[in-house]
C-alpha cells in the first residue's frame, strides 16, 4: 500500500468504513426489529390506530357514496315515472 504524510492508504479512510460498518449494523437492527414477531394485540392496536386515524376520510367518502345513491335513486324514480306516462300515452294512441 502507498504511504501518504506516514499514514496508510487504510488508515485515511478509517472513519468512512467504521461509518459505514455503523450505518450497515443500525439498517441490520432495524430490519431485525421490524420483521420480528408481533403478537395479535400489537397488530390490533395497530389497525385500530390507522382507522382512528382515517375516520374523517372515512367519513367524507361514506358521505359521497350516499350523495352518489341519493342522485341514482332520484334519476331511477323519474325515469320509472316517464316510462309510465309514455306506457299511457301508448295505450291511449293503440286504443286501449
Amino acid at each position: 500500500m502507498e504511504e501518504e504524510n506516514g499514514l496508510s492508504v487504510w488508515e485515511n479512510h478509517s472513519g468512512k468504513i467504521w461509518l459505514g460498518l455503523a450505518i450497515g449494523t443500525a439498517i441490520g437492527l432495524g430490519l431485525a426489529y421490524s420483521r420480528r414477531p408481533k403478537s395479535k394485540w400489537d397488530v390490533a392496536r395497530r389497525a385500530t390506530k390507522e382507522i382512528s386515524g382515517k375516520s374523517a376520510e372515512f367519513a367524507d367518502a361514506a358521505r359521497d357514496i350516499v350523495d352518489r345513491v341519493k342522485v341514482i335513486y332520484e334519476e331511477g324514480a323519474r325515469i320509472a315515472e316517464d316510462a309510465g306516462e309514455l306506457w299511457a300515452r301508448g295505450r291511449k294512441l293503440v286504443g286501449y
